[in-house]
């Protein structure tokens, strides 16, 4: 390797300096190394460039096997279809901090999703550890068999089996403080517009039924906050964390003028997002006539000018968590739980209720 090809202090070249010179964050760049991410072609050519003017060849599977036992991947298990995640910026954000710790070890990436015959990949893939996401207890089987080959398993909310390391959020409490803020303002007819219940994401009003069985648990450990204080509101479930979902919802509980409510809590701000587009169309001023509290804290293309009221959760930070324990849990050693708290940022999108 010559001298240019090197940092200076002389070091093997990292995924992270490949990154870096492309302008990538360390996800993508892992992606386009693995090619299980939706990296479009321009990207991956230029990560790819950016690796061969580092004389960086990518993780060798099968070198790291025979030097040290290990594959060098490290498996991220989302339950919906990837090219959705992909379209979260929560699931991105997860993403980047997962990779950001798993650098220091030169790990790649490898999503599988739990849907369909991809299913059967968690099981039998080759993978040195594995990160789920939000994933529901259906997947009881399939952490059995990686404990039993004895792969290291960190859980990012969700709710596995057996004593699964939890990167926790507080979703409950959080989502009880933005109820209880629409309380003090003097609402009293609140609906709710909930992410999947489970993984048939059926869109469509919440029965008690439905909600009986729910098995994600980040939507209903944010649907019981919302509970806590309002506990006859009437929900809508969406079919994800997207725009149009939220705008399809909003017109379900909007539509009959005779029957709205003064204040919706949606489970993510996309969602939230499209209530208050939902509400534009129908002429209903936000906050004036109807208030809207999202749950995230991400940047939502289109909004202005609503700064939306909303819980603010520490998504990158909740993956470089997860990251980091997986290195520790590789090393040896047993790291802790962890749980985060969410910010609660009031923004203009709430406001007494008009009637």
């Amino acid at each position: 390797m010559s001298d240019e090809s090197r940092t200076h202090t002389g070091a093997r070249p990292t995924l992270a300096a490949v990154a870096q010179l492309a302008g990538v964050s360390n996800s993508t760049a892992s992606l386009a190394f693995s090619g299980t991410g939706p990296v479009s072609d321009a990207t991956r050519e230029r990560v790819l460039a950016a690796a061969r003017e580092l004389n960086y060849a990518g993780p060798d599977p099968r070198a790291r096997s025979l030097r040290t036992g290990r594959s060098g991947i490290v498996g991220v298990v989302i339950e919906e279809h990837v090219r959705d995640a992909f379209r979260d910026p929560i699931k991105i954000a997860l993403l980047d901090g997962i990779s950001q710790e798993l650098a220091v070890i030169d790990a790649g990436l490898l999503i599988l999703t739990d849907t369909g015959e991809a299913a059967g990949r968690i099981q039998d893939a080759s993978m040195d550890a594995v990160v789920l996401i939000g994933c529901s207890p259906r997947l009881d089987e399939s952490i059995a068999a990686l404990r039993q080959r004895g792969i290291p398993l960190v859980a990012i909310e969700g709710d596995p089996s057996g004593d699964v390391l939890t990167i926790g959020q507080d979703n409950r409490e959080a989502t009880r403080l933005a109820a209880q803020h629409l309380w003090d303002l003097g609402h009293r007819d609140v609906a709710l517009v909930t992410l999947p219940l489970d993984r048939d994401r059926i869109r469509g009003p919440l029965t008690p039924e439905r909600e009986a069985h729910g098995s994600s648990n980040t939507t209903m450990e944010r649907l019981a906050g919302a509970r806590d204080v309002f506990p006859d509101a009437v929900a809508f479930t969406a079919r994800g964390s997207f725009v149009e979902e939220g705008t399809i919802a909003g017109h379900a509980l909007l539509d009959d003028p005779n029957h709205r409510p003064t204040a919706i809590i949606a489970q993510s701000d996309l969602l939230a997002a499209g209530v208050i587009r939902a509400a534009e169309e129908l002429e209903i001023a936000v906050p004036g006539d109807l208030s809207v509290v999202g749950f995230d804290g991400v940047r939502v293309d289109g909004l202005w000018p609503y700064d939306l009221t909303t819980l603010v959760q520490p998504a990158v930070e909740k993956g470089r968590a997860a990251g980091a324990a997986i290195v520790e849990m590789l090393d040896g050693e047993a790291p802790e739980p962890i749980g985060f708290t969410s910010e609660f940022h009031t923004g203009n999108t709430t406001a007494p209720p008009s009637r």
